[in-house]
């Protein structure tokens, strides 16, 4: 089984390598819940609806830059920061800095919320 250090680390790596979507296919559960407040909260459930959201992010966007914190642990959970550089098309370029809370249960991710400051 995977650890919880093993699966923030190779999150945080393929992250920071732009590889959104293989870090959904590699790492999270096919029953994962995502929650973020771009999406009003409402909480976005199963691994197959999370990587089209993704892809449909990532069409509708150039990702100019990635930055990822080191992991912090407590229990079943770990948290990173990320900051994201993107530029919409059509729109001026942007950043957001988010704080991203994970839970893992039985080798893979099985939730995530991002919180915008």
């Amino acid at each position: 089984m995977t650890t919880i250090n093993e699966i923030a680390n190779r999150l945080s790596s393929l992250c920071s390598q732009q590889k959104f979507v293989d870090a959904y296919s590699e790492l999270f559960s096919d029953h994962a819940v995502s929650i973020d407040p771009i999406y009003k909260n409402e909480p976005l459930e199963g691994l197959a609806s999370l990587i089209e959201r993704e892809r449909q992010f990532l069409s509708a966007n150039e990702i100019n830059d990635v930055r990822v914190s080191e992991p912090m642990f407590s229990g079943s959970y770990f948290s990173i920061v990320m900051a994201l550089d993107f530029t919409p098309m059509g729109q001026p370029r942007r950043g957001v800095e988010e704080l991203c809370v994970y839970k893992v249960e039985n080798g893979k991710i099985v939730s995530q919320q991002f919180f915008i400051g």
